[in-house]
């Protein structure tokens, strides 16, 4: 797929609290990016499970841990016009500080390239409560995908009903998507087998209704995707007003 606009994009997976679904969504939508042919560099940050190198072993590592970690990630951007990057849990404060530190929204304009942040969500007050922490601190300087993760639960009421959910309507000019529930069994197996969707629509160890499944939550999660196509793959320069925060 050639992707339309002359900017770079990272996009930063990014939400403070663990086990609302970053590594899930980044697997998925790496595959994503692979079945429609969009060249893309992937980042793996977690240095506990690794989840997304382990699907996508050709995927890149960087540890946090080591000072100069995030200089490298950033400067992916110099070969690659589009970075995705899964931040593993707790690391919200390791990015903002860095962004700060470096004046990267100065830098990101020097490169010609945009940020977005992908922040899933799940029925829990901590997940809103991250995404806040994010938007307080960098404002208009990116855009932002909040993914509403029906794992767990159907019900997003906190968050629909949340102050920062109308600021990231009415300022922000957020983007809103869903990550369908996939069958416990289903996850399961991919993860025994160690494959993604695409290439178990092939695999015998699936049942043709397992694949069927596999079928039809991947079709919708991709017309998701697509959903937000502007602002997690081409570049469009904000219209909203940007307030000045640390670091721009």
């Amino acid at each position: 797929m050639k992707r339309n606009g002359t900017q770079k994009r990272i996009d930063l997976i990014l939400n403070g609290k663990g086990g609302v679904g970053k590594s899930f969504f980044t697997v998925n939508f790496v595959q994503y990016l692979k079945d429609s042919s969009t060249s893309h560099l992937a980042i793996d940050t977690d240095n506990e499970n690794s989840t997304l190198k382990r699907f996508h072993p050709e995927a890149h590592f960087v540890d946090l841990s080591k000072s100069t970690a995030i200089d490298a990630l950033f400067s992916e951007l110099d070969a690659h016009s589009l970075v995705v990057v899964d931040c593993r849990a707790a690391s919200t404060d390791i990015f903002l500080d860095f962004f700060v530190e470096m004046e990267v929204f100065k830098a990101l304009r020097e490169l010609d390239a945009a940020m977005t942040i992908i922040s899933p969500v799940n029925h829990e007050p901590d997940s809103i409560k991250q995404i806040q922490v994010i938007t307080e601190r960098i404002n208009g300087n990116a855009s932002y995908v909040v993914v509403k993760n029906h794992s767990f639960s159907d019900e997003f009421t906190i968050f629909e009903q949340s102050k920062i959910r109308s600021r990231l309507s009415d300022e922000l000019a957020a983007k809103e998507i869903d990550m369908p529930k996939l069958q416990d069994w289903l996850v399961v197996r991919l993860n025994q087998i160690g494959i993604t969707i695409t290439p178990a629509l092939q695999h015998p160890n699936f049942a043709i209704f397992e694949r069927q499944r596999l079928k039809n939550w991947q079709r919708k999660f991709y017309e998701q995707i697509e959903a937000a196509h502007d602002v997690l793959l081409d570049v469009k320069k904000p219209s909203q007003k940007k307030k000045e925060s640390p670091g721009e």
